[in-house]
């Protein structure tokens, strides 16, 4: 699926509308429907606002499959799809839409390697395509909604592997789902698309042409439609979704301690070194990475995608680079944006802000983790499951 790309530079604030291909000056973004048809992606570097979708969108959610607990203590038990019996409505038609916010600072790193992406409506799909409707009588059944892609990728040695998947990933994956099969299930489906075009991305970095075989970047990717939420992860980016009051990890993180990626690295003949912290060969602090090719065999570029049903219950969902959670927990994270979501959306009628919601969430959170001191590059996407009708957004 080809798509347009906007790319934004550091200490830029722009408005962002649908068939705009450049965004440099420095006023406010304008809403951006999400159920346009042509829709734009958003590239997002320092500095940026929100930008509110206003579809009726639903969200499916994914958690990981795996059990353990990561070095801050956090509970990453697996989230597994869950099997509900037929409901009489859709999850997603029920719903108002979701709307989404970003923010990024480079913080106290003296060069600036984070990319987030947002592509609003990147592909159209029936409920069959993306989880199966839970209401299959029900008149929404077949209907094609828009799904939707965000994208955290995190640099490191460097900024163009972050930079190459910011901007070619989406594409990437949507035509891989396009040549897929859905004879093995919807689900099969998703996750070969997703690891081939993550294995793709990856192979553009084999020789130096791009960059050098020391650089490398995260790919923390969610698939937000009208029935699940389909999220791939490859490095220590993370997602988390707020259930009510409840911190659910979508993604775990890959990292040297985890007791199956040491498994893996070391019976192929790597090694785990401590060196300020556990790393691959002494060197990189994750286990999976896009790029990094002077780690291989070692550092792969597989995903794990994980699925979740969506529930009336889930408010939220937070995408961020290891700036945030580095310093801040699951459950902090989400006490935090559930209180502010909540005080900007009782909020919302009367203020006239030119931003969603989750706009002022992601800013909340990503102050909270420079006031923790946080030491890298921070980057927070927060997308707002139970979104409400908002004014349109206005220039300040």
């Amino acid at each position: 699926m080809a798509t347009e790309s906007t790319v934004m530079t550091e200490q830029t604030q722009t408005l962002l509308q649908k068939d705009t291909t450049t965004a440099d000056d420095s006023s406010s973004p304008k809403p951006m429907d999400s159920n346009s048809r042509s829709a734009t992606t958003l590239v997002l570097s320092p500095h940026l606002k929100g930008v509110e979708a206003g579809s009726s969108a639903v969200v499916v959610i994914t958690g990981s499959g795996s059990s353990s607990s990561d070095t801050k203590g956090n509970d990453i038990a697996g989230v597994e799809g869950q099997r509900t019996a037929p409901a009489k409505h859709c999850i997603g038609k029920s719903n108002k839409g979701v709307s989404w916010g970003f923010s990024l600072d480079q913080g106290r790193r003296s060069t600036m390697e984070d990319r987030a992406v947002v592509q609003p409506g990147f592909m159209k799909l029936c409920c069959k395509d993306v989880g199966g409707c839970r209401a299959p009588e029900c008149e929404y059944a077949m209907e094609k909604s828009l799904v939707h892609y965000f994208g955290i990728f995190d640099g490191h040695g460097g900024d163009q592997v972050s930079n190459y998947c910011a901007n070619e990933l989406c594409g990437i994956v949507a035509e891989e789902w396009e040549k897929g099969s859905s004879l093995d299930g919807w689900n099969k489906r998703w996750e070969v698309a997703l690891c081939k075009a993550y294995e793709r991305a990856d192979s553009a970095f084999k020789d130096e042409a791009l960059a050098p075989k020391s650089v490398g970047s995260t790919a923390l990717v969610l698939i937000v439609s009208p029935c699940q939420i389909i999220a791939a992860n490859c490095g220590d980016s993370r997602a988390v979704l707020c259930r009510g009051a409840q911190a659910i990890p979508l993604t775990v993180d890959q990292k040297p301690d985890r007791a199956d990626e040491s498994e893996r690295i070391t019976s192929s003949g790597g090694r785990i070194l401590n060196w300020g912290c556990l790393r691959v060969e002494g060197i990189l602090s994750m286990s999976r990475a896009i790029g990094d090719h002077d780690l291989k065999p070692w550092v792969i570029s597989v995903p794990e995608v994980t699925f979740t049903t969506r529930t009336k219950e889930d408010e939220c969902l937070i995408l961020a680079s290891d700036g945030l959670w580095d310093v801040l927990s699951n459950d902090d994270v989400v006490k935090l944006a559930r209180k502010e979501l909540r005080q900007r959306q009782r909020l919302a009628g009367a203020n006239k802000s030119s931003f969603p919601p989750a706009w002022h969430v992601s800013q909340h959170v990503l102050k909270q983790a420079l006031d923790a001191y946080s030491l890298d590059n921070i980057s927070v996407i927060v997308v707002n499951l139970k979104n409400s009708k908002l004014k349109p957004q206005e220039n300040p």
